[in-house]
C-alpha cells in the first residue's frame, strides 16, 4: 500500500497540477499543445533511445514473458478496438485510440518505480523492457490505424499504403525505438555525454505530458461519454491484469519475479503518451484524456486490492 501511495498519487497530483496552472492560466492557451510538441517530438523519442540503447541484446528477449505481456496487450488491444468499430460505431481512427487508452499503462512513469518500489531493484528490468515494448508495439500499431482511420477515404489501397509506410518512416518514437534496437545489437558503448543528455532530456516526458492533460481538461467535462471512458478504463484496469496473469501463471510460465512484474504492469492505469498520440492527430482527444484521468484516479483502489490478495506481496 505504501508503494501505490508513494507513487500513484504523486502522478495524479501532476495531472491535478496543470489543471490548476491552466485555471490560472499560467502558461497561456496553447502551452498543452506545446509541452505535447515537445514530449513527442524531443523527450520521448530520446527516452525510447536511451531504454533499449543500454540494455544487452541478451538481456531484452525473455522470451516467456515477452509473450504474456505482449499476448496481454495485443488481446486488450484487438478487444477494445472491435468493441469500438463494432459496438460503439466509432471511425477506424478513433477505435485505435480508444484500443490505446484500453490497453496501454503507465508503464515507464508509474511501472518502473512502482516494480522497484514493490519488489527491489531487481524488478526493474523487466518493467523497463515491459515499457519499451509495449510502447514500441502499441505506438506502432495505433499510428498505422490512425493514419489508415485518417487517409483511406475512397483512395486505392497503394496509395494509403504508402502514405502509412511514409507516416511510420517519419514518426519519431518508432524511429527512436529502432535506432536504440540497433546501438545495442551493435554493443556501441552509450558515451558519458550521450547518456547524461538522455537522461536528462528523456526525463522530462513523464512530467510534461502529465502536466498537458491537465491543462487540456481545463473547461471540458472530465468524461465527455461516461460509457466509452468506463469501457476503456475496465478494460485497463481489469481485463488486462486478468489476461495478462493468466497467460503469465498458465500458459507461458513466467519465472515468479517477472511474473509479479508482468501482472503489475498490465494493472496501471492509461499513460499519459496514450493522450499526447491523440492530441498529435487531434483525434479523440476528450475521451482519452478523460480514460487517462479517471484509470489515475481508480488505480489506487485497484492496485490497491491487488497488493492486498493473499500471496501477492512480491516473489
Amino acid at each position: 500500500m505504501r508503494a501505490v501511495i508513494d507513487v500513484v498519487l504523486p502522478v495524479f497530483a501532476i495531472i491535478l497540477t496543470g489543471y490548476l496552472a491552466g485555471r490560472r492560466g499560467l502558461l497561456g492557451p496553447a502551452s498543452s499543445e506545446a509541452l505535447n510538441r515537445f514530449v513527442y517530438w524531443l523527450a520521448l523519442p530520446v527516452l525510447l533511445f536511451h531504454a533499449l540503447a543500454k540494455v544487452r541484446p541478451e538481456e531484452i528477449f525473455n522470451a516467456p514473458f515477452l509473450a504474456a505481456w505482449l499476448g496481454g496487450v495485443a488481446a486488450v488491444g484487438l478487444g477494445a478496438a472491435l468493441m469500438a468499430l463494432l459496438l460503439l460505431r466509432r471511425s477506424t481512427e478513433e477505435a485505435s485510440l480508444f484500443a490505446m487508452a484500453a490497453a496501454f499503462g503507465n508503464t515507464g512513469y508509474m511501472g518502473i518505480p512502482l516494480a522497484a518500489a514493490a519488489f527491489g531493484p531487481q524488478a526493474a528490468l523487466p518493467a523497463a523492457i515491459a515499457t519499451v515494448f509495449g510502447s514500441a508495439a502499441l505506438i506502432a500499431a495505433v499510428t498505422v490505424g490512425v493514419e489508415l482511420g485518417l487517409t483511406a477515404h475512397g483512395r486505392p489501397f497503394r496509395h494509403v499504403a504508402a502514405d502509412v509506410a511514409l507516416a511510420l518512416a517519419k514518426n519519431p518514437l518508432i524511429g527512436a525505438s529502432a535506432l536504440g534496437i540497433a546501438w545495442s545489437a551493435l554493443g556501441l558503448p552509450v558515451w558519458a555525454p550521450l547518456d547524461r543528455f538522455c537522461g536528462i532530456l528523456g526525463a522530462a516526458a513523464g512530467p510534461c505530458a502529465l502536466v498537458a492533460i491537465g491543462l487540456f481538461l481545463v473547461g471540458k467535462p472530465v468524461a465527455a461519454d461516461p460509457l466509452e471512458t468506463a469501457a476503456m478504463v475496465a478494460f485497463k484496469l481489469l481485463v488486462q491484469p486478468l489476461v495478462t496473469a493468466w497467460l503469465a501463471l498458465a500458459v507461458f510460465d513466467v519465472e515468479p519475479l517477472w511474473a509479479a512484474v508482468a501482472i503489475l504492469q498490465a494493472a496501471l492505469p492509461t499513460g499519459a503518451n496514450a493522450f499526447v498520440l491523440a492530441q498529435r492527430y487531434g483525434v479523440y482527444v476528450d475521451r482519452v484524456s478523460a480514460a487517462t484521468l479517471v484509470s489515475t484516479v481508480a488505480a489506487v483502489l485497484t492496485l490497491s486490492v491487488l497488493f492486498a490478495l493473499p500471496g501477492w506481496q512480491g516473489p
